[in-house]
């Protein structure tokens, strides 16, 4: 008899799911937060091991590399997001053929995308190189290491569907197992391919690739010991004829067209901050590379939370519990709120050490501390727009998700063509009212979403 995979993170499973406590929600998030803050130690990894046994053009190779893959894996996020709602709202509705049809749907489409890349690969690589520069002995070993590498695309892009299928059904457990799989299995590829065989950034790419695959295998299994515990009787793992249906192909494809231009102005909004930090000079745009990584520190945390909220908003609008949406977003949003304060606290206190741990280039150093209360502040305000991006994924209201993106970039651009290009300050200042009106912008559209919801239904 097939058995449930154990996971002690499990969220609850009744249909609609019962009214979330802090502790269910914490139980949920904390192991999203430790699968996220993971991911950056494989790059630190891949960097040490190159670091020790490649020259300094396979390293810049991997610098240039991770950053072209990291772009296009970040621009494709939807894959994971619009799976999340998805499966969550069917889950909350007790529709266990549209969830399954929902996940069959995302991993064609991610399939698709994926041997897109490869079958572009040429062209893709050309683009990136071409906007990202380089010396010639750099660009031909990033070049190598990209087409590599390029053969594990859609064995990750269909992991990002099982990983947005986990988060929705609220088994972040199984997220974390799969994250963790995926990480040490590439450091002990690149340790030996890279370290122990000298295949440089080559080996590198060759690494990650089979671990993307034999990540992919491993989780497609515990998906399928996952769906097929859930109901044991005829229903078909894939039912195909809801997986064709047309108008719910529409509904995917849409709603991952309204998260892909939300993903795109979110990039574009941090790429012009980065940039014209740039034009201020090269201490500038040192520190605030520093500064940078402090804030996605915080949004390690953060995330978890907005993780954790979406699985159980799709759940409430999926069975019309208004009692549990409400909950869930008070109860989510005072726990981030009390995370982003303490992170906050914990930057302005601790700013200058972390910067000279971080650096030993003293005018990089005395930027960074000069401005790390500015990064604390974006920390500290930036947790309602987190919690708003979680409960609207979850809704799958990807449309409202998408326009308020586009006011709050026209409110960065404002703020930026007034302020942002002065001094270093107003760059800051610009970038701090950009996230918050993300906030606003959403909560603008918020009553109606909430209003979308059947009236609170007795526990």
């Amino acid at each position: 008899m097939t058995t449930e995979p154990r996971d002690e993170t499990r969220a609850v499973h009744a249909v609609g799911g019962d009214v979330p406590t802090r502790t269910d929600i914490l139980r949920t998030a904390w192991p999203i937060v430790v699968a996220n803050a993971s991911i950056p130690a494989l790059g630190l990894a891949d960097t040490a091991v190159i670091g020790h046994t490649g020259g300094v053009t396979d390293l810049g190779a991997i610098a240039l590399g991770a950053l072209i893959f990291n772009f296009l894996y970040f621009g494709l996020g939807f894959l994971r997001m619009g799976t999340t709602g998805f499966v969550a709202q069917a889950d909350g509705a007790g529709d266990e053929p549209e969830l399954r049809a929902a996940v069959g749907r995302a991993l064609l489409l991610a399939a698709a995308l994926g041997a897109t890349i490869v079958a572009l690969q040429w062209p893709v690589i050309w683009a990136a190189l071409s906007a990202l520069g380089g010396s010639d002995a750099v660009e031909s070993t990033t070049r190598s290491y990209f087409l590599i590498r390029v053969w594990g695309a859609p064995a990750s892009l269909c992991t990002f569907v099982v990983m947005g299928c986990f988060i929705g059904l609220g088994r972040s457990g199984l997220l974390l197992r799969s994250q963790l799989l995926l990480n040490s299995l590439n450091i002990a590829l690149d340790l030996l391919f890279a370290g122990v065989l000298g295949w440089g950034a080559e080996g590198i790419a060759l690494g990650t690739a089979i671990a993307e695959w034999t990540s992919l295998g491993y989780v497609l299994w515990l998906l399928r010991r996952v769906l097929s515990s859930r109901h044991r009787d005829a229903l078909p793992l894939w039912p195909w004829e809801r997986i064709r249906d047309a108008r719910r192909v529409l509904s995917t494809m849409s709603a991952s067209a309204d998260i892909l231009i939300r993903t795109l102005l979110l990039l574009s909004s941090f790429a012009l901050f980065t940039n014209q930090a740039a034009a201020f000079g090269d201490e500038v745009l040192g520190a605030n590379h520093i500064l940078l990584q402090l804030i996605g520190f915080g949004a390690y945390f953060l995330d978890g939370y907005a993780h954790a909220v979406e699985s159980v908003i799709g759940r409430a609008v999926g069975a019309g519990r208004r009692d549990v949406f409400d909950a869930a977003v008070l109860r989510s949003t005072q726990l981030a709120a009390a995370t982003a304060l303490l992170l906050s606290l914990g930057l302005f206190a601790l700013g200058g050490p972390i910067v000279s741990a971080l650096t030993q280039h003293a005018s990089v150093r005395a930027v960074a501390a000069a401005h790390v209360q500015y990064a604390a502040a974006y920390v500290m305000l930036s947790f309602a727009a987190f919690q708003l991006d979680g409960i609207f994924i979850g809704a799958t209201r990807t449309r409202a998700m998408r326009n308020a993106s586009l006011i709050s970039m026209a409110v960065f651009l404002a703020a930026f063509a007034a302020i942002g290009d002065r001094d270093y300050v107003g760059l800051w200042l610009a970038f701090i009212l950009y996230v918050v009106a993300r906030a606003l912008a959403l909560c603008l559209f918020f009553p109606a979403l909430r209003r979308s919801i059947a009236a609170a239904k007795p526990v």
